[in-house]
């Protein structure tokens, strides 16, 4: 099932990404999917920041990877948006890091292709007039998820 949102500004955007934390499992793929600036880092960005990560949270561009850790979770937000590669994964360790216990979010999915493994959930993000339409596979949503049920202070604005 695809569920859909709408969101009005880059700052519903990371509210989304921060009530979308407690419905997400300790371990999982998610393939984050959009055009350059829809909004993929926004949302990771809010997610980190209501799991209590303090500090600058960066897109992973030049990087290719970006770690972080809390109390109770590893996070890993990729952006392979740079390989030109499939194969470079595999020189940057990726099994190592997808066998963890973690959250891998994962832009530009497509790019490492017939190297990553299936996604356990699916997030897309489009620019629809001028807000932004988020569509999700992979979650179970039956516990009346809504952004408004998102209340935290370290949210950047």
């Amino acid at each position: 099932m695809i569920n859909q949102f709408r969101l009005k500004d880059t700052d519903a955007t990371e509210q989304f990404g921060a009530a979308l934390l407690p419905y997400l499992p300790k371990k999982a793929v998610i393939f984050l999917h959009g055009d350059l600036g829809a909004g993929k880092t926004t949302l990771v960005r809010g997610l980190l920041r209501h799991a209590g990560v303090i500090g600058t949270i960066k897109s992973p561009t030049y990087a290719v990877i970006e770690e972080y850790s809390t109390d109770n979770r590893k996070i890993f937000h990729f952006d392979l948006y740079r390989l030109a590669d499939p194969q470079e994964l595999e020189w940057l360790g990726i099994d190592d890091y997808l066998a963890q216990s973690a959250l891998c979010f994962i832009e530009w999915p497509s790019k490492g292709e017939g190297v990553l493994p299936q996604a356990d959930i699916h997030i897309t993000l489009n620019y629809q007039n001028d807000e932004r339409i988020v569509q999700i596979s992979g979650i179970d949503f039956s516990n009346n998820f809504s952004i408004g049920t998102c209340k935290n202070n370290n949210i950047l604005v």
